[in-house]
């Protein structure tokens, strides 16, 4: 697999539209409301693009062999947490794992962060999958009224592959 990290701005707007309405997907944002039309996706992009601006960090768009996977990496949270985010078409959720290492790599090596936090909704299943990678529960918190459950892995407790 050729992996590739690049800014969201890089990529077709059309292309990030499929991927966030897609039905699949959106099941498992529960922030995701309405449609996600050209002036949503234009204002998702602006808004990434000043993650970088003002914090040096912010998510990619993913490459996998040259096509468009998805988008995630790390954003800052409340009290300084930073958290780490994904959101992949279904036809590369086998590829997870990889783009996960990459995010991490990312994350303590070049930005030196103590950890990184993965902000899951209760309703989804899956949190066992965060808590192999080594992520431990660490309590919850709303985001615009809506509940998640936080989980944290410190850079010294990562599980390498």
């Amino acid at each position: 697999m050729d992996l590739q990290l690049r800014r969201l701005s890089e990529i077709d707007s059309a292309e990030i539209i499929e991927l966030m309405n897609d039905r699949l997907v959106r099941r498992h944002m529960p922030l995701a409301e309405g449609d996600f039309g050209a002036a949503e996706c234009a204002a998702f992009v602006t808004g990434k693009e000043a993650l970088w601006r003002d914090h040096g960090y912010g998510p990619w768009a993913f490459l996998v062999d040259g096509e468009f996977a998805g988008w995630g990496g790390l954003q800052p949270e409340r009290d300084g947490d930073v958290d780490l985010a994904m959101v992949l078409h279904q036809r590369f959720w086998g590829h997870g794992r990889q783009i996960f290492d990459r995010i991490l790599d990312y994350a303590f090596d070049t930005c030196g962060f103590d950890s990184v936090i993965v902000l899951l909704p209760p309703t989804r299943g899956g949190a066992h999958a965060v808590v192999r990678l080594g992520f431990r529960h660490d309590g919850e918190t709303n985001i615009w009224n809506r509940r998640f459950v936080r989980y944290r892995l410190h850079a010294d407790a990562r599980l390498r592959s």
